[in-house]
């Protein structure tokens, strides 16, 4: 594949090749913080950093696509856009939930799925 999937999800993780996927054991708004750092490196992306329906502070998981190639930073896109999923994700208030392990299960499985479409769709092209 010519992306890397940025995650916090073992799911994601599991089901994707070691040199594909870019896991790390943080928060989503720490994901969002390293998508942004790779945009700034000059990595594009290929998913937008807030897709889905369930609003950023009600997931603890998110996967994001970026190019692994490196050109020089696109901050007409990529860059603009990941920016703003900072912002926004920092705008919510911080939910004091803990999840039990069926729930995070779900929100898992909602994340994969998300990824999995992405996937699909790059490899038809």
């Amino acid at each position: 594949m010519k992306a890397y999937i940025v995650t916090n999800n073992v799911s994601v993780k599991e089901k994707y090749a070691a040199e594909d996927v870019l896991y790390f054991d943080v928060s989503y708004g720490e994901i969002l913080v390293k998508a942004r750092d790779m945009c700034h490196k000059g990595h594009r992306l290929l998913t937008h950093p807030l897709s889905g329906s369930v609003k950023p502070n009600e997931t603890p998981f998110k996967s994001i696509m970026v190019a692994k190639e490196i050109t020089k930073p696109d901050y007409e896109e990529s860059v603009r856009l990941i920016e703003l999923a900072v912002q926004t994700y920092n705008k919510f208030p911080k939910l004091d939930i803990i999840w039990n392990e069926q729930v995070l299960d779900d929100f898992r499985a909602v994340d994969l799925e998300l990824i999995d479409g992405a996937v699909a769709s790059m490899l038809r092209k």
